[in-house]
């Protein structure tokens, strides 16, 4: 049988395209915003830091970020008995320890599953002081130390790049330190600016959930959850806000506090917003006739039942706004060095608020990779921009975007430094 196709092997030429788009402007948007207490942000919180706090260690021991990769990990709720004015956990919330990690370098062990689980223990201290972090919390160890597929076995195996991944003997056992190569063929997207809209519903968010709100209004749960719909001039938001009943006396008072959040937040939409008619729906769930309410001992549906898993969650830009490209990879807890689904995400992102910058228009930007191709040279790279494209103008946006792929050897530094928002 012919076949006209063609097994395509290396490019080692890499183009940068830029266009001039039209986006339409929308009619009608949703966008929606987990809280920092959600159990999908735990989890996508947990995974990050457990690579910086693996990464760190590595690089204070030995000067190399050895290979890893916690963008599995994930929670699964416990139980908690709840009443006015009282609570307690009667089941542990179980923490998913998955992924995969160097357990050794030059023959010396790495103590992997505790730095995780001093990680995890602090995490959890800030989110939910209320915790007994040793009775409350259970772990369940499932790292491996198994490599990508990639070569067969017998000699080949023994002699392959991938037999010592994750037991490296030396820097000669880390090939990114000779070459910068991409670990999946993947893509990054981005988008800038944020609208109004989404804008909003991430200040609304991180407000409600900042340390110096909740110590005026301790009752204020962190499980927040947003979501937006605007239709026109028509925007409906509507929220789930837990409360936490050690600071709830009773019913009236946590109808008080519902009705003070509600016309908090109506406030703090018609400030950032007036140019939309806005309404709020709060905690649609709540039933007062039978006492359902949004009560609870942490101030999180994770001490009920609730499961969160790394990459459910808010995008690298904070926010799920379903009528933008996004990437569905899951950036949080990946190697901050050459992983794909977390570096190029960010470097996208760099691109596109740095064309708004320039044009003042709508951006957009996509880098796609080619495993085991170099990452500062992406197999695609495309600027969209929404608006007229000269001649020099094409060339100052190229110029600028090659720049920014030029940083990527110096990402991991600022992942390290929580200088990058990947949730």
């Amino acid at each position: 049988m012919c076949c006209s196709s063609k097994l395509l092997r290396r490019s080692n030429k890499m183009t940068i395209s830029i266009m001039s788009i039209n986006p339409s402007q929308r009619d009608y948007e949703f966008v929606e915003r987990k809280g920092r207490g959600h159990p999908d942000t735990i989890s996508d919180r947990l995974a990050e830091e457990f690579s910086r706090a693996y990464s760190l260690f590595t690089l204070h021991e030995y000067g190399i970020i050895l290979h890893h990769n916690f963008d599995k990990t994930g929670v699964l709720g416990g139980h908690a008995s709840v009443g006015f004015g009282k609570g307690s956990m009667t089941r542990p919330i179980r923490v998913l320890l998955n992924g995969r990690a160097s357990s050794s370098y030059a023959g010396k062990p790495i103590p992997v599953e505790d730095i995780l689980k001093q990680t995890a223990r602090d995490v959890f201290s800030d989110l939910f002081p209320m915790l007994d972090l040793h009775r409350d919390i259970e772990f369940h160890n499932n790292l491996s130390m198994s490599s990508s597929p990639g070569s067969i076995n017998g000699k080949a195996a023994r002699d392959g790049t991938r037999k010592n991944w994750f037991t490296p003997r030396g820097p000669e056992d880390i090939p990114e330190l000779r070459l910068l190569a991409a670990n999946d063929t993947s893509l990054g997207s981005a988008y800038s600016p944020l609208s109004p809209v989404e804008r909003t519903v991430l200040d609304l968010e991180c407000t409600l959930t900042r340390e110096e709100f909740r110590n005026q209004h301790p009752w204020l749960g962190t499980d927040v959850k947003v979501m937006a719909s605007r239709l026109n001039d028509d925007l409906e938001i509507t929220l789930c806000v837990p409360q936490i009943c050690s600071y709830v006396s009773d019913v009236a008072e946590y109808r008080r506090n519902v009705q003070f959040i509600n016309d908090w937040i109506y406030s703090f939409c018609n400030q950032k917003m007036p140019q939309y008619n806005t309404r709020i729906f709060l905690n649609m769930r709540d039933n007062f006739e039978t006492c359902e309410l949004y009560l609870t001992f942490t101030g999180s549906a994770i001490e009920n039942g609730d499961e969160g898993l790394v990459g459910r969650g808010n995008r690298p830009n904070g926010v799920i706004a379903n009528t933008r490209p996004f990437s569905i990879e899951g950036a949080c807890g990946k190697n901050p060095v050459y992983h794909v689904g977390k570096v190029y995400n960010i470097v996208a992102d760099n691109i596109a608020r740095e064309v708004w910058k320039i044009t003042g228009a709508y951006s957009e930007a996509f880098l796609v990779s080619q495993t085991g191709q170099s990452l500062i040279a992406p197999w695609k790279t495309v600027v969209g921009v929404a608006m007229p494209l000269s001649e020099s103008l094409s060339r100052c946006l190229n110029e600028v975007t090659q720049s920014k792929l030029d940083e990527i050897p110096r990402i991991s530094a600022s992942i390290l430094k929580r200088e990058c928002r990947l949730y």
